[in-house]
């Protein structure tokens, strides 16, 4: 018999909301969860519209006293400070542990393409490329999720155990709340 991998210590990763005409670095909060206790905070800043948003978590994790316990991390949406689009598949990899992407909504792709085609994002091309190499997304209860290196089952176990309150994961609602408040002072807004 099989035993299924059950995935209890995870990392969520939000950014910081930011005004339409920023430039440079946007914050990236990561949380750090062993079941649903809260164990740490990873911060870190990613380039608006950059191609950087993989390395920064992937380094965050590595650097962190918390790198050989995460089985797993959650990203609230495929990209990051604007299209900074996450390689989910090279973050994977590079660490190691599958990666779910999750969004409260299912994403646009036609407009997202549209855009990232025009020449008005910088690398636009290859960050649709990794887009569509996620895969589309997938229905999971109340929410969408893309998934690097977990089955369908596994992704449907960890939205189910880390949601608490919402719709979203705990590792998420938390990343998103603490972003929320390094932008404004305070949290605030559905997370």
């Amino acid at each position: 018999m099989v035993q299924k991998k059950r995935y209890s210590n995870v990392a969520g990763f939000d950014d910081a909301p930011f005004n339409r005409g920023h430039r440079g670095k946007v914050p990236v909060v990561g949380t750090v969860y062993a079941g649903l206790r809260l164990d740490g905070i990873l911060l870190g800043e990613v380039e608006k519209d950059g191609f950087d948003a993989a390395d920064v978590i992937a380094d965050r994790i590595e650097t962190s006293p918390f790198a050989q316990h995460i089985h797993l991390i959650l990203i609230q949406g495929i990209a990051l400070a604007g299209f900074n689009v996450v390689d989910i598949f090279a973050l994977s990899s590079r660490l190691a542990v599958p990666v779910l992407v999750v969004a409260r909504k299912k994403p646009d792709l036609d407009a997202m393409q549209r855009v990232l085609e025009s020449g008005s994002i910088p690398h636009g091309a290859p960050k649709w490329a990794l887009i569509r190499k996620a895969g589309p997304m997938e229905l999971f209860g109340n929410v969408y999720a893309q998934r690097a290196g977990l089955d369908e089952a596994a992704a449907v176990d960890v939205i189910g155990r880390f949601t608490v309150n919402g719709h979203i994961p705990e590792p998420l609602r938390t990343a998103h709340l603490i972003a929320g408040a390094l932008a404004f002072g305070y949290s605030r807004g559905r997370a």
